[in-house]
């Protein structure tokens, strides 16, 4: 049996918090896994951004409410999972992720939680477990499942290097530059053809 795993902002759908950056106009959100590797780092930047200006889970879910998918996401991905079993695995929130996994037909989520207090602040947030892409990809190979996988940034480049198959999506030159090894898909139709080679190989 074959499990497709999948990025979600970047590969689906646009990136939450740059939505947030634009709904706000505070450029400092526009930053992403895709410039800044270490994924703390960029929360616990964000976060105090957040509590900086007043903001809290109101006003990032009201952005991620406003976001739809990526052109042809949805079609590309009622393709795939025709195809595969397929997991999202990402490193944004359920908190966030709700509106847009139902505009994308409710797919698999794995993914991390917000830190809310009563008043709406947010004061962290909670991984599924350490390294969790990487480990989601394990998992399933774990239990006999051949793996192909695609992102499009630095945090997920655990989970390609430990699928059986894997593809950046329209990642930025610096992701590529930095990884040179993994092919590169540039729009859904590339990607398909990718997926559909990898089943084929996997027999």
């Amino acid at each position: 049996m074959h499990i497709a795993c999948l990025d979600f902002e970047g590969v689906l759908v646009p990136e939450i918090w740059v939505g947030l950056a634009e709904r706000t106009g505070i450029a400092e959100l526009r930053a992403t896994t895709r410039e800044i590797p270490d994924y703390h780092e960029l929360m616990n930047m964000r976060l105090a951004i957040m509590r900086a200006h007043g903001l809290g889970l109101n006003d990032i879910r009201a952005a991620a409410d406003q976001l739809d998918p990526l052109p042809g996401a949805r079609e590309f991905l009622d393709w795939l999972r025709r195809e595969y079993q397929v997991a999202i695995v990402s490193d944004t929130f359920y908190e966030l992720a709700r509106p847009l996994l139902h505009k994308l037909g409710q797919p698999m989520m794995l993914c991390h939680r917000l830190a809310v207090d009563a008043s709406g602040a947010l004061n962290g947030y909670q991984l599924r477990q350490p390294d969790p892409k990487r480990h989601a990809v394990r998992a399933f190979k774990s239990m006999h499942y051949q793996v192909a996988a695609t992102g499009d940034s630095y945090n997920d480049i655990p989970m390609l290097e430990e699928a059986d198959r894997a593809w950046f999506f329209c990642p930025p030159d610096n992701v590529v530059r930095d990884y040179p090894a993994f092919p590169v898909a540039r729009d859904y139709a590339q990607l398909k053809a990718a997926f559909a080679a990898a089943k084929r190989d996997f027999g």
